[in-house]
């Protein structure tokens, strides 16, 4: 079985860096073209389930690349919620709190790492048991705690897995032990 993780495509936030939680914004024009691009690699594969978070953006991008008529709305692949911190960039964030981390502090108001790791786990659950290969449309830091979580680590470890925007991730096994096979793929 392989987890098919995909970023959604580029939004106005992602592109300057603001934090993008339960602000549902759209697309770009580029953001579109990037999840296109993901049409045709999708296309080859036949998935058992396909699961996107409740936000337009990862909504979209599951539409374009051709995955729309098949996903499922899946509250747990929401973006971590910000709390006081959304719409703002790290680095004004971190004029108020230096060295703040969210994979390690969470967010004043909103989730803490843990709770963000339970969501992850809940997801990984249901991937494991669709007995088939499975598609996940979501964001960048709840994806990248998927792919902490999937190889059994710790949330923390979702800050040294960098993941760009309309990009694609695949999560598997080497016998019975969860691998990473392609971690922010970019499309060509």
């Amino acid at each position: 079985m392989d987890v098919f993780a995909i970023r959604h495509g580029e939004t106005a936030w992602s592109l300057s860096g603001q934090h993008t939680g339960t602000t549902d914004i759209p697309l770009t024009d580029n953001g579109r073209r990037l999840a296109e691009r993901l049409r045709p690699v999708l296309a080859k594969e036949t998935f058992a389930l396909v699961l996107v978070s409740p936000m337009q953006r990862a909504r979209e991008t599951c539409e374009i690349s051709g995955l729309g008529a098949q996903a499922v709305i899946e509250p747990d692949l929401r973006e971590w919620n910000y709390g006081a911190y959304e719409g703002r960039t790290t680095e004004e964030i971190r004029r108020e709190a230096p060295g703040w981390e969210l994979f390690v502090d969470g967010s004043p108001g909103g989730e803490t790492p843990d709770e963000v790791g339970t969501r992850a786990d809940r997801v990984i659950a249901r991937a494991r048991q669709a007995g088939g290969k499975v598609a996940l449309f979501a964001h960048g830091h709840i994806l990248r705690v998927v792919g902490a979580r999937w190889i059994g680590s710790p949330t923390v470890l979702g800050q040294h897995l960098l993941l760009g925007t309309g990009t694609l991730c695949v999560l598997g096994y080497y016998r019975e032990t969860p691998t990473i096979n392609v971690w922010n793929g970019p499309l060509v």
